[in-house]
């Protein structure tokens, strides 16, 4: 009766203190995080409560299973089980109290700044290094539970005996993986690239939604995903609109006939812009650029303080003046002309049914007598 009642004590009391841990712990963090609210740090680590639960239920399951007097032959294996589960467990504190630190840190700065650029750099500066960090720990944890075997441990010297060749090996296999490593550090440390930037890409429109160690993800405007390695973007050309000032300045082409009104298209466009939203102030104009011998082209420039902006701008500028133009002066839109020109003769008409022009007498010719 002792033997089967002396592990269910072990065990009762091993969770019955780490609840009572664990509860403590967070209304300390709910406390402290009450007194000082400009820091989400507190309110951040109360994400940690179960992973610390599990690390010191663990601990102490690990440090009392012999009391509990388990048989020898399951002792070994009940002892490492709990050695695996508390270096797991520890591994993901140990992650989360990062995040918890480097999300307060972000969420500092960008309550703070009002410096939009610069907030996205950081965003993802202290996105990438998150996940270099789990990782780092995620290989650090696995190597450390593999090396509790002692099989693990009699290999361990001939392995690093031959690491050498394994690293070679291992690095000519895994080349493109570790190119993207290394351009994903170099976009979060270089600012080439950031969350939130509207870039385009391949001919595709879109804003950066999620950068990682391999590869980037951009939302394009019609909502789909175009995923690429991010060593693209170190190594091949692209537009980055958000980079540095996000102001931009759009350009309207119009194809019109000669006979159009400039002038009154020019105030028009003035009228269109005063009523918009979307316009920023900063500069206005249209001009002819170019003529032909059917047409005149003419361009509208407008400016708007980011993308998307000005492509409704543009949008809107296009349709009013269209629309101006169709209404007020429809002469002025480009025409094919199918009517034959004056003085010329019909289709079927006969030219030597024609009549001919009265001859004038000018005169003896030169050759007259």
């Amino acid at each position: 009766m002792e033997s089967a009642l002396r592990p269910v004590l072990v065990i009762g009391a091993s969770v019955l203190l780490t609840l009572i841990v664990g509860w403590a712990v967070d209304r300390s963090l709910r406390a402290v995080d009450g007194r000082h609210p400009e820091t989400p740090l507190w309110g951040l680590l109360r994400r940690c409560r179960l992973p610390l639960q599990v690390v010191l239920c663990a601990a102490l399951l690990r440090g009392a299973y012999r009391a509990a007097r388990v048989s020898h032959g399951h002792s070994a294996a009940v002892g490492r089980f709990l050695t695996l589960v508390l270096i797991a467990a520890s591994a993901w504190l140990v992650v989360r109290v990062a995040a918890a630190v480097i999300d307060s840190s972000f969420a500092r700065y960008a309550a703070t700044s009002r410096n939009i650029p610069k907030i996205r750099r950081l965003r993802t500066q202290s996105t990438l290094i998150q996940r270099v960090f789990t990782a780092i720990v995620g290989v650090i944890a696995i190597a450390s539970m593999l090396f509790t075997f002692p099989e693990m441990r009699t290999v361990g010297a001939s392995m690093l005996a031959s690491a050498g060749i394994i690293g070679v090996v291992a690095g000519v296999a895994a080349q493109a993986t570790l190119g993207n490593l290394f351009a994903g550090l170099q976009i979060a440390f270089g600012d080439v690239v950031r969350i939130g930037d509207t870039v385009v890409v391949d001919g595709e429109w879109g804003v950066v939604e999620e950068i990682t160690l391999t590869y980037l993800s951009v939302r394009t405007w019609d909502e789909r995903r175009i995923t690429m390695p991010v060593s693209y973007f170190t190594s091949k050309p692209f537009e980055n609109w958000s980079r540095g000032d996000p102001r931009m300045t759009g350009t309207v082409y119009f194809h019109l006939d000669h006979a159009t009104p400039v002038d009154a298209m020019r105030k028009r466009l003035l009228e269109i812009l005063e009523q918009t939203t979307e316009w920023d102030r900063r500069a206005w104009g249209l001009v002819v650029i170019d003529t032909t011998p059917t047409t005149i082209q003419v361009r509208a420039l407008v400016t708007a303080k980011d993308a998307d902006d000005i492509f409704n701008l543009r949008c809107i500028v296009r349709e009013q003046l269209i629309d101006w133009l169709r209404c007020e002066h429809p002469y002025s839109l480009p025409r094919v002309a199918t009517a034959p020109a004056p003085g010329r003769f019909h289709e079927g008409q006969d030219r030597e049914a024609a009549p001919m022009p009265e001859a004038k007498d000018l005169g003896p010719g030169p050759g007259a007598r």
